[in-house]
């Protein structure tokens, strides 16, 4: 695989002022959607507009098509669907841009959550004919409490669908965000010959190429020659963005940046239509990284001394060399390959000796990083999701929160002489995220329990436990529903009655797990002293 790879200056004395001209051209974003809503395929179609591969794949891909590039997990090529996260880089016109792609399953929020983290502004990826869908409104409540701006993308206008009126009342209703179009389609859902580009007027006809997976032609027109080639369909957009003048406006900038507005494009990402509008607008629109406020909510500036923080950490990329890619966000100033900095949560020094950029599971060694960038440290093996990087003056960035766990399941070896492995395999799945791993002296050591937020990461960890570390387990499915956290004095209480049960994670938080909101409600009105918290995450998803 060839990548552009963004020119860089020597590094070599960088003052200030290259660190800030540099953080500028950054742009660093995640595309967030309900399953099935295109966003895999969305993310391949912007990588080929930015020249970086030839040719797109598909997610449920034809015969002939590759699979996505930032799919690379085996059960993702084999269902269809993103689990993992991937990070790509790359150079668009004078911008170097850095796209997240999150994992679409429900049932893998908090990894999306983490990602997150990561980004300065979002792409709501939303399905023409589904409208806003469940899991789309979860990750936007999220974006909402991160202050991230979000762009509106309608996917799949190329397929019957509602209608574009009735889907900008749906935004405006549901998020509180005012929808203010830049784009708007020519031709009804199913119908899609291109857009009227309302900033200046002109009218954008896409052309299809062969399974959509090259880059579509694109013709500009001018509104007179779009009535005389497109005179119904163009009439009737014309119209319909005279009611738009009436309700949502222009873009405004300030209004976008301060989560008031979302500008919104119309595109099929299979077919390639639309695409190169968001990369434009991505780069015109979206923030460029500023000073990251640390845990004391001071920003630190992005031409301070190196500072960064892990958001994820990944093994089992690459089964020939079995190692583990630590994901940093670069947060100020500058990372040089082989730099030695400060671990946060030890003190000790860490050495950067081995760092890629990512591109799905294609990997190439990365010198220099500026803020906004996204670094893949390997076989960072002291590197958790959360930890803290930095030279010079100490910083400490917020811990990322976690997710309530709803589904419960205690796991046992299979083999019982393979204990090393099985250690070793429940505090890699552990470090990274993967799930969280409760313990208690009920159940001992050797049955810890993995709480998550959906049944299918119990498949995926479980799938890594037998194939990366040659250790099968068996998951006992327990009956409770609902954490919350406590403390050790409310413990005797808590577990008093029946359907509950105390355990502590990793991080040394108390959770308090109960089989259903009843026998929650039940205890903590019969004992109101007792300490029952919700997990902050929880209350956003």
């Amino acid at each position: 695989m060839t990548t552009t790879a963004p020119p860089r200056p020597d590094d070599a004395g960088t003052s200030p002022g290259d660190v800030v001209a540099e953080a500028a051209r950054r742009r660093t974003f995640a595309v967030i959607s309900h399953p099935d809503a295109g966003k895999s395929t969305l993310t391949e179609a912007l990588a080929l507009h930015a020249r970086v591969i030839g040719q797109a794949g598909a997610v449920h891909g034809k015969a002939g098509r590759r699979g996505t590039v930032s799919d690379w997990m085996d059960m993702e090529r084999a269902r269809g669907i993103s689990i993992t996260s991937a990070a790509l880089q790359f150079s668009y016109r004078d911008a170097v841009v850095n796209l997240l792609d999150t994992p679409g399953h429900a049932d893998f929020s908090e990894d999306t959550y983490r990602v997150l983290t990561a980004v300065d502004a979002a792409v709501m990826l939303i399905d023409a004919a589904k409208g806003l869908e469940e899991q789309t409104m979860k990750l936007f409540a999220v974006c909402r409490h991160r202050g991230i701006p979000v762009v509106t993308v309608v996917n799949k206008w190329d397929r019957p669908g509602k209608d574009a009126l009735e889907l900008m009342d749906e935004v405006a209703e549901r998020t509180g965000l005012t929808p203010t179009p830049l784009t708007w389609p020519v031709g009804i859902a199913g119908d899609f010959r291109g857009v009227l580009d309302r900033r200046d007027g002109s009218y954008r006809r896409y052309t299809r190429t062969a399974g959509g997976a090259t880059i579509a032609p694109e013709e500009v027109l001018s509104a007179e020659a779009a009535a005389t080639r497109e005179p119904e369909a163009w009439a009737q957009a014309r119209e319909e963005v005279e009611l738009l003048d009436e309700t949502s406006g222009a873009h405004d900038q300030e209004l976008f940046l301060s989560g008031e507005t979302t500008p919104v494009l119309f595109a099929s990402a299979v077919s390639n239509f639309g695409v190169a509008a968001l990369l434009d607008v991505l780069v015109d629109l979206a923030p460029a990284p500023a000073g990251r406020p640390d845990e004391g909510g001071v920003p630190r500036p992005v031409d301070a001394p190196f500072s960064a923080f892990v958001f994820k950490v990944q093994s089992g990329m690459d089964a020939a060399h079995r190692d583990r890619l630590a994901y940093v966000r670069v947060c100020s100033g500058v990372f040089e390959r082989g730099m030695v900095v400060t671990h946060g949560p030890t003190g000790r020094p860490f050495a950067t000796k081995y760092a890629q950029q990512v591109f799905g599971r294609e990997r190439e060694s990365i010198d220099t990083a500026y803020p906004g960038d996204v670094v893949g440290l390997v076989n960072a093996s002291a590197l958790r999701v959360g930890d803290t990087l930095y030279a010079g003056r100490a910083v400490t960035f917020p811990p990322l929160t976690t997710f309530a766990p709803e589904h419960f399941a205690v796991v046992r070896s299979l083999e019982t002489a393979k204990h090393k492995q099985f250690r070793r395999g429940i505090e890699q799945l552990e470090s990274e995220g993967v799930v969280q791993v409760l313990r208690s002296d009920r159940r001992g050591d050797a049955s810890p329990v993995f709480a998550v937020v959906g049944p299918m990461q119990f498949e995926v960890a479980a799938h890594r436990m037998a194939q990366e570390f040659s250790a099968p387990v068996h998951l006992e499915p327990l009956p409770y529903t609902l954490a919350m956290r406590t403390d050790e004095e409310s413990v005797a209480g808590i577990t008093a009655s029946s359907g509950t049960e105390v355990m502590r994670r990793s991080d040394g938080e108390l959770l308090a797990l109960f089989t259903t909101k009843w026998v929650m409600g039940m205890v903590r009105n019969g004992k109101p002293h007792l300490t029952l918290e919700p997990l902050v995450a929880a209350q956003l998803a």
